[in-house]
């Protein structure tokens, strides 16, 4: 049997927690087209009778601007330091650029078992395809490469089988029902983040934190969740909120309804919106949010 840990790496907006996503088969990881979705590494668990594929879906890479983006950084170069093998998530619609190239480069060179996934081809003419995994091989890179759509689900067979290829004979890690190794009341929070991704614009989802006050089942089979939405300004809150409370209101209800698909149950949401200012640069802020062991 074969068995082993992959992490998947890439730069932010490449589409890797959808293609995670996709490959396991469940929602294990937020999803939005804005930088910094992914703050923490999640372990997404695709088990089937001749193998076990643990995805470790790791921070987009990008430059670091604040504490927070540092220790990201930092948790994506040392999970790969782990790792049986890498899946490097190439954006094949943004086309390939020098840079990629180089990041490429950058992590085949450490030796370990790495392939390439260029994403996003349904949104792209299917000539251009083999064109940017051309550029690859021109710039002397060795890796085999597949080319996907994690939303059609185009060659994800392909690309599991490739994956395969590359880990080591060995027992599960985990058991056949576990999909990821974040908890329940983890991902209602990551959900409750997703929203603010989507629905605000410029730099308040990016300085948004959730904190989890209460997450309890009532015998009545109806979660109650209370949870802070942690900005950065006091005018981030306010837009936040919106006019009458407007703008909360529905991001509410957009979590709310989503958690409630996810838990498979009644969901009754209290949301308030609190002010840290600066926390992503703040160490002991950035702890008492959730993200210290980054």
């Amino acid at each position: 049997m074969k068995s082993g840990t992959v992490a998947v790496i890439g730069k932010a907006n490449a589409g890797k927690s959808t293609l995670v996503n996709a490959l396991v088969g469940e929602k294990v990881a937020i999803v939005s087209p804005k930088p910094q979705t992914t703050r923490d590494r999640i372990l997404g668990i695709l088990t089937r009778e001749d193998c076990q594929i643990v995805f470790a879906d790791t921070p987009g890479l990008y430059k670091q601007r604040n504490e927070l983006t540092r220790r990201m950084m930092h948790a994506t170069e040392e999970t790969v330091k782990e790792v049986d093998a890498i899946l490097f998530v190439e954006d094949a619609h943004e086309g390939i650029s020098a840079d990629d190239v180089a990041l490429i480069k950058k992590y085949s060179a450490l030796g370990i078992p790495m392939l390439i996934a260029l994403t996003k081809i349904d949104i792209m003419p299917e000539k251009n395809v083999p064109e940017e995994a051309k550029k690859l091989f021109d710039a002397g890179i060795t890796n085999d490469v597949v080319p996907v759509s994690a939303r059609r689900r185009k060659n994800l067979k392909r690309l599991e089988t490739e994956i395969k290829k590359l880990l080591p004979e060995g027992e599960k890690l985990f058991t056949e029902d576990v999909i990821s190794d974040k908890s329940e009341k983890f991902m209602i929070a990551e959900i409750m983040r997703e929203k603010i991704l989507i629905g605000y614009e410029k730099e308040i989802p990016h300085g948004a934190a959730i904190v989890v006050n209460e997450f309890t089942k009532k015998e009545n089979g109806v979660y109650s969740v209370n949870l802070d939405i942690v900005c950065e300004k006091k005018n981030h809150k306010a837009i936040i909120i919106g006019k009458g409370g407007a703008a909360l209101k529905e991001t509410a209800m957009h979590a709310r309804k989503e958690m409630e698909r996810f838990l498979d149950a009644k969901v009754f949401l209290t949301v308030y919106v609190k002010v840290r200012e600066d926390w992503r640069n703040s160490e002991n802020l950035i702890g008492e949010l959730g993200y210290g062991d980054l």
